[in-house]
């Protein structure tokens, strides 16, 4: 009995020193980091649902996995790519410029199979440009993509003669609207990119790979990872899968135009960065990409509901960006301590 009552004293001894305590805390802290995400997502959609009559409706919220399609489908790839340390600026010109090659391939030739391919084609083709000039001249992934959204955005203009090009093939409008369970294929095609990557990057040597490279490239590369290889694949995916939505978001809008989605990249980031992916590299999680796209979505329908003028609502997801953004700061410091 007194042996059990000294290492009783001993173990309470231990949990009241400092090690002891941060033993103790942290269970807590991965609670929070896995768990904290939900519960703001929960705590707004209760909110939402309780002040707007309209949002918890079926129909608004077929609408509004609709909307999220284009930031979902593109965060996927975008976690993929912050959390190899990398950034890139360029998918919302990516995504104007498959949108319109597609549309003047598939009205040039009439067939639908060749503009999609021609579409997604031209996205991997910008999008692999983009991991080779990083990769291979070791220019810093911000200016090298602020590069390529301009000129990416440039060739949209110069395919399209400078105006929106309208299709001429009926067919091509089904990628759009052909549904299957009440849902899109836009829809489908976000959910199965979340599912490819989550595999992707939680399953396999690729993924450990990424990771690995995000946290410390040099490292990676002594552990034999081809790092400049994986960035000219990884930013190479970024835009194929860049491309698809292009292609998807063109079938939608009925024309391929030079001028959509601007911004587009920024509410992505948000979307990783709100959802745990760190800016630094290394650290992501499928899920809270997830989570972060539904609360970036779910602030924009019901903006939406309430006819919120536009003006603020460049407020509102300027203000989301930063919070993301000092949320992630606050995250490194906390797992600097640890």
């Amino acid at each position: 009995m007194t042996t059990q009552k000294t290492a009783q004293s001993q173990d309470n001894a231990q949990a009241e020193t400092p090690a002891g305590r941060q033993g103790l805390a942290k269970p807590l802290r991965t609670l929070l980091d896995t768990s904290g995400l939900f519960a703001i997502f929960a705590v707004l959609f209760i909110g939402l649902s309780v002040m707007i009559p309209d949002f918890l409706t079926g129909r608004n919220m077929v609408g509004l996995l609709l909307s999220v399609t284009l930031i979902g489908t593109i965060s996927t790839t975008m976690m993929m790519v912050l959390a190899l340390g990398e950034v890139d600026l360029s998918v919302a010109s990516i995504v104007a410029f498959a949108g319109v090659v597609a549309a003047v391939v598939t009205s040039a030739s009439s067939s639908v199979v060749i503009g999609v391919l021609g579409g997604v084609a031209a996205g991997g083709a910008v999008g692999a440009f983009n991991g080779f000039v990083v990769a291979r001249f070791g220019i810093n992934s911000l200016i090298a993509t602020l590069a390529a959204m301009e000129f990416v955005r440039g060739l949209a203009y110069i395919t399209s003669g400078g105006d929106a090009v309208m299709i001429t093939v009926p067919a091509f409008f089904e990628l759009g609207s052909a549904s299957f369970l009440g849902l899109t294929l836009p829809v489908w095609t976000m959910i199965g990119c979340f599912v490819v990557f989550g595999i992707l990057l939680n399953m396999t040597s690729f993924g450990r790979n990424v990771l690995a490279t995000g946290g410390n490239a040099e490292a990676a590369a002594l552990a034999g990872v081809n790092v400049r290889r994986l960035k000219i694949i990884v930013f190479g995916l970024q835009g194929v899968v860049a491309g698809i939505a292009g292609v998807l978001l063109t079938s939608r809008m009925g024309l391929g135009d030079p001028n959509t989605s601007l911004g587009l990249e920024l509410a992505v980031i948000s979307a990783c960065v709100l959802g745990g992916v760190a800016l630094s590299g290394g650290v992501a999680s499928i899920t809270g990409v997830l989570v972060g796209v539904l609360i970036m979505g779910c602030v924009q329908n019901a903006m939406g509901l309430l006819n919120v003028p536009t003006f603020y609502q460049y407020l509102v997801r300027g203000a989301i960006l930063l919070l993301a953004v000092m949320f992630d700061r606050w995250k490194q410091t906390r797992r600097s301590r640890a």
